[in-house]
């Protein structure tokens, strides 16, 4: 039998990690039970020295990875890649298990107690995962596959088996080369997702203390101090009024109610509305600042900066996926930040960070999974917007309107006129997304450039009414369109990203942001400029690997920057 260190980069290996227990390896029909009180030091060995494509069951293992800053490229996911399938938001072991073995969902075992009309099942030899009936056990997913060295090479094996099904369905899918690679590069991006997690966005704490005092005040003492703080920063809407009066200004109804007795007749209260009445107008002026100020006060306020802040870094819980858009998200507002505290995003004493922004992605997008040979031309500039202008006869600003239109299911407004142009000089990026919308009406799930699933729901419009069903297919067809876009173009930006990842190590640099389409990445000073060409040569790299079409174009404009907001 040839031990570990004999790996080799083209083998799918199984893993377990229990700490203070030890390693479960499996490759082929090996499995390695390795007792150790430091299984991270261990696989940090196994890592350096070989690179195989570590296999695993989910977020434990890889924020256990993450955590140790072991060096992994090269790894599958089990349930990652299983709402690939599915075009589920989350899915479980138990699940998966299930479902690649053809086991039924409704006989999924839970732990505990028998109720009071419940059969005892034949639980058969506890000390193997697999029960008679073919599910896993439980009490294995919740902990007990780490409890000896040998459970934990059961573990691994069963890993190894899960991942090799699922090889198989992606070999009978269409285009399963596609597929493969994003199951491949998912999973890596979910490993980024955590070592995110662990590591955090460098902020500047003192500055944070300090804006949030300002727009919240001073920290409350009590419930009648916050009530207090929060009347006062009320006051300073409420003084504006004549004759001065108590308003709820977190009621959208009675702010607009407010606002009709000033005078201000008024569709809604949306901020773009308000802007244009701004610099003449003190009581719309006080307004908007209050609205900044509460947003801070009450989503980034002390208990936000108590509970996420520490060390220098902003920590939250990243995700690869967010559902149908397929864009990596995350929690503690690190995807919402307003614009105003993107100053406290700064980078340690000695580095720098190096921002950069994919440009027109989605458009780009558009052409490389239609393949429409015009479109495609159009990318070759650094503005694919002017190119469609010239084309249609429109402005700028018109194609832009247009070609978002397009993507987004808009046929009214101002943009509608230029449709016609669209379909008569893009036909096959137009019929991309008609095919899209019409799949989305009919309920029929759509696929993206990779191959994830979304899902298209059928259970709404179905009550008899004939209105408002045409009303659900037609947003159902739009949100289809746009999934098809959006979730491609999620697939590249995390290919990109993970191969700015890979690269970032030798630099001494990590990735610390994802949003949307732009990433931040913390590097030392003396190769900020480095790191730079770096992050835009990736664009070049993930294109390579991810684009169906090898003449589209992608551009990113890159800065090096000390602090989030100083980028343009």
């Amino acid at each position: 039998m040839k031990t570990p260190i004999d790996f080799e980069q083209h083998d799918l290996v199984g893993l377990a990690i229990s700490p203070g227990i030890g390693l479960g390896l499996a490759r082929g029909d090996d499995r390695w039970a390795i007792a150790t009180v430091d299984p991270l030091t261990r696989l940090c060995e196994f890592a350096a020295s070989t690179g195989p494509r570590w296999v695993w069951w989910g977020e434990e293992t890889t924020a256990l990875v993450a955590s140790a800053g072991i060096d992994i490229d090269r790894c599958w996911d089990i349930l990652v890649v299983q709402r690939l399938f599915t075009g589920r938001w989350r899915t479980s072991i138990a699940e998966t298990w299930a479902e690649l073995h053809g086991l039924p969902l409704e006989t999924l075992p839970k732990m505990g107690q028998l109720g009071l009309l419940d059969a005892p099942a034949d639980e058969g030899d506890q000390q193997h995962a697999v029960m008679p009936d073919g599910h896993l056990r439980p009490e294995w997913i919740d902990g007990g596959f780490g409890q000896t060295p040998e459970r934990l090479a059961e573990w691994a094996a069963l890993a190894l088996g899960a991942a090799r099904l699922q090889e198989q369905r992606i070999e009978a899918r269409p285009n399963p080369s596609r597929l493969m690679s994003t199951a491949r590069s998912e999973s890596a991006a979910e490993l980024l997702c955590a070592e995110m997690s662990t590591a955090g966005l460098p902020i500047d704490e003192p500055a944070a203390a300090d804006l949030i005092a300002t727009s919240a005040g001073p920290p409350p003492t009590s419930w009648a101090h916050e009530d207090e703080i929060r009347a006062a920063r009320d006051a300073v809407v409420l003084d504006h009024l004549t004759p001065r009066r108590e308003v709820n200004l977190r009621n959208p109804a009675d702010v607009k109610r407010m606002l009709e007795l000033e005078g201000f007749d008024l569709p809604d209260t949306r901020a773009w509305r308000l802007e244009q009445l701004r610099e003449t107008e003190p009581l719309i002026d006080a307004l908007l600042t209050w609205r900044k100020a509460e947003r801070i006060a009450t989503t980034y306020g002390y208990r936000w900066l108590d509970e996420h802040v520490g060390g220098g870094r902003l920590r939250g819980s990243w995700s690869s996926s967010d559902g149908a858009a397929g864009r990596m998200t995350a929690s503690a507002g690190l995807h919402n930040l307003p614009l105003t505290m993107r100053s406290l995003v700064a980078a340690e004493d000695g580095y720098r960070f190096v921002r950069a922004d994919l440009g027109q992605i989605e458009p780009r997008v558009l052409a490389a999974v239609s393949g429409d040979r015009a479109l495609i031309e159009a990318t070759q500039g650094n503005d694919l917007y002017s190119p469609i202008a010239d084309r249609l006869g429109i402005t700028r600003e018109l194609a832009k309107l247009a070609v978002l239109g397009a993507m987004y299911g808009a046929t009214t407004g101002e943009s509608a006129s230029a449709l016609a142009g669209l379909q008569k000089n893009y036909p096959v990026a137009m019929g991309l997304l008609e095919q899209a919308a019409e799949s989305g009406k009919r309920s029929e799930d759509v696929f993206t450039s990779g191959g994830r699933r979304v899902r298209m729901s059928a259970d709404q419009g179905q009550d008899g009414n004939l209105d408002r069903a045409v009303s659900v297919a037609a947003a159902r067809g739009r949100y289809a369109r746009n999934a098809l876009i959006q979730g491609s173009a999620a697939e590249f930006f995390k290919v990109w990203a993970i191969t700015v990842r890979r690269h970032a190590r030798a630099l001494g640099a990590e990735v610390v942001l994802c949003l949307h389409d732009e990433l931040l990445v913390h590097v030392p000073t003396e190769r900020a400029d480095e790191a730079a060409r770096m992050v835009t040569n990736a664009v070049g790299e993930a294109a390579h690997y991810w684009s169906p079409e090898p003449n589209v174009r992608f551009v990113a404009d890159t800065q090096v920057i000390t602090r989030w907001s100083e980028a343009k």
